[in-house]
């Protein structure tokens, strides 16, 4: 069962082949076995779980349950969920027990699906490759010397190697799609604000999005079909109508397409400079058989510009340390959290919780937010990289003129070894360089698995369509999915 897709998961406990129950009990069990080695996880409560699961298996045994009813699932560890610690990877919320649910985890819970447990990510969700975390570095399921990627480093190595069905996710710049391509899974970050934010505990606000980890596009649309709508307590959230999202999986591209060709009519636009220095050749070689495998579905290809893409990364530098600087100035010892055992009065006492209460990464983005934001430099930084902004918005715009999605390499070259990049934040920063401007933009992004590199390393193939195209992404993205077995790929830890 632990193979099984959760589409097959749902029609299994639907026709009583198995109880939720026995289910999670089942995951659980493979939790415990593996987690002291891949550090998946933050927080596991069996209680807890097994709780939830035998109220599903009573609304089952009622007929009233839905699509994802019974579904164990793990919640990267920076939605807050009620009675569960939510400690975002962060000494400084390391005791911090949650009085509430996120509004993903409202949206999940009232599906019924089970709370598996908490997963590790970056501290705040600052990082690319899940070594910032207080409770220490996620490993690689695929090579235990290797980042699985980050933030949600976790929550992919906790989907990759089957000890969960899906999980959820967070991304800023790229923290779904780039640990989904490094550990060879589905993952998807919907348009801004096309899922609430509330009670996802803040890093950019302009920037972070939910999203959703798992095997396939299949189970990613159905996942997605529950956690996105709209949020009155989000002012960010759009007011659309929640989408089923399963429901065009496996209609063809066009009236015209068959069974042979059912993406006849997609044109699919690769950027000049998403192929050139700094890319792996191991890297494109797979991307581009995967964009051939897209030909023979039908698609065409069309060569297109995003000119300023290449400033994305300082962009997003400047803008992303500007609002966590200003987020996280919330957590001073007073009200919750951390707070220095020893001070000498007030002042005394903000300095030594947030000098103890903080990792380097994240001091690190507080002390430039800060600085971009303070007088005299606000105009020549943070005004200057939200002009850059809107020109790589404006980019997309041009592009998605002549083609109906993007694609191209999700990161530059597969998992790194663990500490490589640790000493040098700007190459580390660079592994996120084709997956920012999306996010500047707003717009909705995927990574699926198209193949190895070196030392048998998945490669992720990104996908980046226009605003509110999620379903046409899934769409594509199932149809390669079921032409081709890359994601059926599991790691033998």
């Amino acid at each position: 069962m632990h193979n099984a897709t959760v589409s097959e998961l749902s029609a299994a406990l639907t026709a009583g082949k198995i109880s939720s129950a026995e289910l999670t009990k089942l995951f659980l069990e493979r939790i415990g076995q593996l987690n002291g080695v891949l550090n998946a996880f933050v927080t596991v409560d069996a209680e807890k779980s097994l709780a939830q699961a035998r109220a599903a298996d009573e609304r089952i045994a009622r007929h009233e349950g839905s699509r994802l009813t019974g579904i164990p699932i793990a919640h990267k560890d920076i939605f807050c969920a009620r009675d569960w610690l939510t400690t975002c990877g962060s000494k400084m919320l390391a005791n911090f027990v949650s009085p509430y649910d996120a509004h993903v985890i409202e949206r999940f819970n009232a599906a019924g699906c089970v709370i598996l447990g908490k997963t590790n990510m970056d501290e705040f969700a600052m990082g690319s490759s899940n070594e910032t975390s207080y409770f220490g570095p996620v490993k690689n399921p695929w090579d235990q010397t290797c980042v699985p990627g980050g933030s949600s480093g976790g929550s992919a190595a906790a989907v990759a190697p089957r000890r969960a069905p899906p999980a959820t996710g967070t991304h800023t710049g790229g923290s779904i799609r780039q640990p989904a391509a490094l550990t060879g899974i589905t993952g998807i970050k919907p348009t801004y604000g096309r899922v609430s934010r509330y009670g996802m505990i803040a890093f950019a606000s302009s920037l972070d999005q939910g999203g959703v980890m798992a095997r396939s596009a299949e189970d990613a649309a159905l996942l997605l079909s529950e956690m996105a709508g709209a949020d009155a307590r989000d002012s960010t959230c759009v007011d659309m109508a929640a989408e089923d999202y399963t429901r065009t999986l496996r209609q063809p591209w066009t009236p015209d397409g068959s069974s042979d060709r059912p993406l006849q009519g997609l044109r699919i636009g690769l950027p000049r400079e998403h192929f050139g220095e700094g890319l792996a050749p191991e890297v494109e070689v797979a991307v581009r058989a995967a964009v051939a495998e897209f030909e023979k579905l039908g698609a065409s290809i069309v060569d297109i510009n995003l000119p300023n893409s290449p400033l994305s990364v300082p962009a997003y530098y400047v803008i992303a340390p500007a609002e966590a600087s200003s987020n996280l100035s919330r957590f001073d010892g007073v009200r919750y959290g951390y707070r220095a055992p020893d001070y000498a009065d007030l002042l005394d006492m903000y300095r030594k919780t947030r000098a103890q209460g903080f990792g380097a990464e994240v001091k690190r983005r507080i002390l430039i937010g800060t600085y971009v934001l303070s007088h005299g430099y606000y105009d020549a930084y943070y005004l200057q990289a939200q002009r850059i902004r809107r020109l790589i918005a404006q980019d997309f715009d041009a592009a998605f003129k002549c083609c109906d999605l993007i694609a191209g390499p999700t990161s530059p070259t597969v998992a790194f070894k663990l500490g490589a990049k640790a000493s040098d934040p700007v190459q580390m920063y660079l592994n996120d360089i084709y997956t920012i401007p999306a996010n500047l933009a707003g717009l909705p992004g995927m990574s699926i698995p198209c193949g190895f590199g070196s030392g048998g390393l998945p490669v992720g193939l990104h996908v980046v369509g226009n605003y509110y195209s999620e379903a046409r992404m899934l769409c594509a993205a199932s149809h390669f999915q079921q032409a081709t077995d890359w994601h059926t790929k599991a790691p033998g830890v």
